[in-house]
């Protein structure tokens, strides 16, 4: 068996084309043994057609062709048992059915060519979300990490949600946000956010510093897109459109049993702690990133307990908004009280299915879930 073949019947399989490979080739013998069996004024040849067509619609040009071949024959079969080769009207059906196997072959050259390039661009639109959203590391430090991303539109792997987490000499620092809106530009101010915090994360010492930096980020990206059309205060008068991030900052000290964190206009993180969920709502309320040319805020760092067993839950509105079959949105505190097992992973499993069964498999938002897990210290 040569390289071609082998590699035709993988795709085949892959795509249920062996079982489907029963269809045409059924309808090819019952057409052929009822049509030799019928009086000599009915004649089912042209049903042959279907075989070819239908092949078309999951297999590659080769089985087409194949099929539309196996097809010819059995006409030609039908042909010598009723009357004859030369006999006019078997004679047309012939030809018929070689320029429909053609055409229909053709199409399925077209087809999988069009799924070979869709290919291609998806296995790249993956890679360039993976260098975007990198995955979060399983363990760093004292702390056990799990996440959930689920993106609104299909075929994506990531959308305006974002989280990153930064290991220092002292601990490690994390951050979970939402970019406005959905598509490109999301994912765009996304990006923009995650490489401020890849850069200062590890270099700044204090969590203003940090913050201050994802404001730039932000705040450069509307400074490109809006040049020669004033401040951005001006144009957040006349564009409804203006782009912020909310976000959450957090510094998780190594050995010491506390969070610290600074909230710009996200959903508070949820604090479980031996069944009870505690949201951790911070004092001082702080506008989005991207917004400080409208309100000039005072970055606040407040600091919450966080000790051995405890498991703090980091998520983005899409969560909390995603809303059933009669309108009502997913309540994840109520979910969380019922849910003992506070295993990161397991966590993220139980929520993302009751999330999706929820939402009845179709999140109207990004949605992003991160659980944190502190850990005793190794000795």
């Amino acid at each position: 068996m040569d390289a071609r073949r082998r590699s035709f019947l993988p795709r085949l399989a892959r795509r249920g084309g062996g079982a489907l490979l029963a269809v045409p080739f059924g309808l090819i013998a019952t057409v052929t043994v009822v049509d030799i069996l019928s009086p000599p004024e009915v004649h089912l040849g042209p049903f042959l057609i279907a075989a070819p067509a239908v092949t078309a619609s999951f297999a590659g040009p080769r089985m087409t062709a194949f099929v539309g071949a196996v097809a010819v024959l059995a006409q030609a079969v039908v042909a010598v048992v009723r009357t004859s080769l030369t006999d006019l009207n078997h004679t047309y059906q012939i030809i018929a059915l070689v320029l429909i196997s053609v055409i229909v072959t053709f199409f399925a050259h077209l087809r999988e060519e069009d799924e070979s390039r869709v290919t291609r661009l998806r296995s790249i639109a993956e890679a360039a979300q993976n260098v975007v959203l990198r995955p979060l590391p399983d363990r760093t430090g004292p702390l056990r990490i799990a996440s959930v991303y689920l993106a609104a539109e299909e075929e994506a792997q990531m959308g305006g949600d974002l989280y990153a987490a930064a290991r220092t000499a002292t601990g490690t620092r994390l951050l979970i946000g939402d970019a406005r809106g959905k598509g490109l530009d999301a994912i765009s101010e996304a990006s923009l956010v995650l490489g401020a915090f890849r850069v200062t994360a590890r270099r700044e010492h204090d969590l203003p510093e940090v913050v201050g930096h994802l404001e730039e980020g932000v705040g450069s990206a509307e400074e490109t897109e809006g040049a020669g059309t004033g401040s951005r205060a001006g144009r957040a008068a006349d564009d409804p459109h203006e782009a912020f991030v909310t976000a959450l900052v957090l510094d998780v000290p190594d050995h010491e049993p506390v969070v610290r964190l600074v909230n710009r206009g996200h959903p508070p993180p949820l604090l479980l702690r031996r069944g009870r969920v505690i949201p951790l709502e911070t004092a001082h309320a702080s506008p989005p990133l991207g917004l400080s040319d409208l309100l000039v805020p005072e970055v606040t760092v407040e600091t919450f307990p966080f000790d051995v067993g405890d498991v703090l839950l980091l998520y983005t509105d899409g969560v909390v908004e995603a809303r059933d079959h009669a309108g009502a949105f997913y309540p994840l505190t109520e979910r969380l009280t019922a849910w003992t097992d506070a295993d990161p992973p397991a966590l993220l499993a139980h929520l993302r299915a009751d999330l999706e069964a929820h939402a009845g498999g179709h999140l109207g938002d990004d949605a992003a879930l991160v659980a944190v897990e502190r850990l005793a210290p190794e000795p």
